[in-house]
């Protein structure tokens, strides 16, 4: 009999189309060999699971209230096995402070940062002060919890207001020291090094349009154009980050190459699986088809408890 395979996709993050399009494409191959249904968690997930009944749930969600620990701790509760990372991992890895702190006490090089919150900012003036000690600008701005660089600004002292009221809706941001150079990132695949590709902008940075726009024109180099010696670093590095985060399945590690050190801005634990998404990419380069990665993923399945 064929598993029954739930492919959870939509949701209500910021980052709902791409997840869409990433469950469209995880089910156009599982349904080849498995019992798909698609499931968008908008509304009441837990009776959909429970008509539906699957033996595996593949967790193709984006950003908040699917790779947080929100989605994993609905599955857990009923003890349904589901792919990608777990509860206390999904959390760690998408919060930017406890990840950062955990980086810099395990010796990972990461940009500086501190947290704010919007609602308690007295003075603007003071804030400028408080970055020019620290790492002075340009700086990042970015939630403390989005991924696929949703929110994320690269600002100067003039422009720095106006990037704050962009994120007016989020009660805490991020405030990070802004690292010129090379866009490279990294893919962890259960607790193998799968690879890392440099990507070249033709925006200001890898921002979400950069991801996710044909338009954009991203060049990818796949190896990513580094020595040996260099490229066996940054995998090395993204393995760290990935076991001391407890991920499974699949991770991304996005870092910036500067001054030949290598600064790990965060890590992904549902890194995407459409068309243009950049783990297919590293995978296949290393002769991992596509539907060699989904099923990696479904036998790696499990619940934490």
């Amino acid at each position: 009999m064929k598993k029954r395979i739930a492919i959870l996709a939509g949701g209500y993050s910021k980052e709902r189309e791409i997840s869409l399009l990433t469950g469209k494409e995880v089910n156009k191959v599982l349904k080849k060999k498995y019992f798909t249904k698609l499931l968008d968690p908008k509304g009441d997930l837990v009776k959909k699971l429970r008509q539906f009944k699957p033996d595996i749930v593949f967790n193709a969600l984006h950003g908040r209230y699917g790779e947080d620990g929100y989605i994993q701790s609905i599955l857990e509760n009923e003890r349904v096995k589901y792919t990608h990372s777990g509860v206390l991992s999904s959390s760690l890895s998408i919060d930017k402070e406890i990840s950062k702190k955990i980086f810099n006490e395990n010796k990972i090089l990461t940009p500086k940062a501190f947290k704010i919150s919007l609602n308690s900012i007295d003075k603007e003036s003071l804030l400028i002060k408080k970055i020019n000690k620290l790492f002075k600008f340009p700086v990042v701005i970015k939630p403390i919890n989005e991924g696929s660089s949703v929110g994320v600004y690269i600002c100067n002292n003039k422009n720095f207001k106006k990037c704050l009221n962009k994120l007016i809706n989020y009660d805490e941001i991020i405030i990070e020291q802004y690292i010129p150079g090379r866009e490279i990132q990294a893919a962890i695949l259960g607790k193998k090094k799968i690879g890392a590709i440099e990507l070249i902008p033709k925006r200001k940075f890898y921002d979400y349009k950069a991801k996710y726009s044909k338009k954009a024109k991203t060049k990818h180099l796949m190896p990513a154009n580094l020595s040996k010696k260099k490229y066996d670093e940054v995998n090395k590095i993204a393995l760290k980050a990935h076991k001391l985060l407890k991920c499974r399945g699949v991770s991304r590690s996005d870092f910036r190459f500067y001054k030949n050190r290598f600064y790990l801005l965060e890590l992904n634990t549902q890194p995407g699986m459409t068309s243009l998404s950049l783990v297919p990419e590293i995978a296949n380069y290393n002769n991992i088809s596509f539907n060699k990665l989904l099923e990696i993923l479904i036998k790696d399945a499990s619940i934490d408890k």
